[in-house]
């Protein structure tokens, strides 16, 4: 059965600054490059998953595309896979919330629901819907596994939708660089979540 490797993208300036941060960008701390690397050993560690992955794909976002880039560059199984930009990856828009204190936005960034919508922003069942047709997308343009690095409150989005499925506690924090570990079955197009590991 094929494998999703979802990942969160690293620390960030904005996120050391408490700044609402989804469609803008900035870029990776120093800890947050430390992140990612610990996240490549973890995936080093399961070579032969990683030696099935076709696809390692990001978000188009620069701190996410900044993520992969040190991955791949660590984790030599994944030489051979294409590398892809995928806007449907991109975190959600908070619309004119962006930028701003995240406290501004009054609710928890993680699972706004549509409380950015009157500021511009998306709503949560259109990001949800993206998410989701995204990630089935990507596995069904491919035989072998794929990595995707994301964003935290799309991921969440994605992993509460497929939550009936899940195969493991799901109340872990989406820390920095997480991984969440999907199966996908082709066949009933669902995923169902099986590992949630914060190697950062």
């Amino acid at each position: 059965m094929q494998k999703l490797y979802l990942m969160r993208h690293g620390q960030t300036v904005y996120n050391t600054q408490h700044i609402l941060q989804g469609r803008c960008d900035s870029p990776l701390t120093d800890e947050g490059i430390a992140q990612a690397r610990r996240a490549a050993a973890w995936l080093r560690e399961h070579g032969r998953d990683m030696e099935a992955v076709d696809l390692a794909a990001s978000s188009p976002l620069g701190r996410a595309e900044a993520t992969l880039d040190i991955v791949r560059a660590e984790v030599p199984q994944l030489a051979g896979a294409e590398r892809a930009s995928v806007p449907g990856l991109a975190e959600r828009d908070y619309g004119t919330f962006e930028a701003g204190p995240v406290e501004r936005l009054g609710v928890s960034p993680w699972d706004p629901g549509d409380a950015a919508v009157r500021r511009g922003g998306e709503t949560n069942a259109c990001a949800r819907y993206r998410i989701v047709s995204t990630l089935r997308s990507l596995m069904n343009s491919c035989e072998g596994n794929v990595l995707a690095v994301s964003h935290g409150s799309i991921s969440l989005a994605f992993k509460t939708y497929w939550a009936p499925y899940a195969r493991c506690a799901q109340d872990v924090p989406l820390g920095n660089c997480c991984i969440l570990v999907f199966e996908y079955d082709r066949a009933r197009r669902a995923f169902a979540n099986t590992e949630i590991v914060n190697p950062a």
